[in-house]
């Protein structure tokens, strides 16, 4: 798939569905998903990788990451894997009792990525469903609990912004501060604009001595990340929807609309 522009971490856009518990996402990837669900995590089923160290399932013919070892594959570069898909699951055994359907649906959900039927599967007690292509670039993942989603967005953002927007200290010298994680309760305040489209533009943060704050545009419904960059251009030369603001004082976010 040919890109007109090149992938950029300091942007995030998010477009949530819930009536079938899936988020589609430009500018989160694997290694910040699983920094922040690292007590979320269990065994990965590979349904699409070039990953070369995992464990080979007869019944199912797919490879596994087992969970000590899911670190590992966060350190590697997926962005390059091109399609990085997977679910997770809670016992090895499980994947031997998965029905021929089962398997079928799974391919079908790692090729074309989207579900046959909801891709949760009570055997495996999977929490997610992760399909990607060019990890970061377009990332499709279900949730079977969105409190998932967000206490997972509330940790990539304040990652982002501690890793691109660092402080000037007196002397000019830039220096990381580490921020504690946006509150689920603020970005549920914020599913009627994610069910639309929004981005959070790391790049353009606004920040002094007392507060920081990323602006949110409203953008709308893509699945093409080169038609939403190119929307975001636009609508980031008007002021932002709204703005999530940290206070450096008191260490808090809060949430400011326009």
């Amino acid at each position: 798939m040919k890109k007109n522009h090149p992938y950029n971490r300091d942007l995030l856009y998010i477009h949530l569905n819930d009536r079938d518990q899936y988020v589609l996402s430009y500018g989160i990837e694997f290694y910040e998903f699983a920094r922040s669900l690292s007590d979320s995590l269990n065994h990965l089923l590979l349904l699409k990788h070039r990953h070369e160290d995992g464990d080979f399932n007869r019944h199912t013919l797919f490879e596994y990451v087992p969970e000590e070892r899911v670190d590992r594959l966060a350190a590697e570069n997926v962005h390059a894997y091109g399609d990085f898909c997977w679910i997770d699951f809670e016992e090895v055994e499980s994947l031997n009792v998965l029905s021929a359907q089962e398997i079928a649906e799974m391919l079908y959900l790692g090729h074309i990525k989207h579900h046959l039927k909801l891709p949760f599967y009570n055997q495996l007690g999977n929490r997610f469903a992760y399909l990607a292509n060019d990890d970061g670039w377009f990332n499709k993942t279900y949730y079977r609990n969105f409190n998932d989603f967000f206490r997972m967005l509330g940790g990539v953002l304040a990652g982002k912004v501690s890793a691109l927007a660092p402080e000037k200290t007196l002397l000019g010298i830039k220096k990381k501060r580490a921020y504690p994680s946006v509150s689920k309760e603020i970005l549920k305040s914020l599913m009627p604009a994610l069910k639309e489209g929004a981005v959070f533009s790391i790049r353009n943060i606004q920040q002094n001595r007392n507060r920081l704050e990323i602006p949110i545009w409203i953008i709308g419904d893509f699945a093409n990340m080169d038609d939403m960059y190119d929307e975001f251009k636009e609508a980031s030369r008007n002021a932002s929807d709204g703005r999530l603001v940290f206070d450096k004082k008191l260490k808090e976010w809060s949430l400011l609309s326009q």
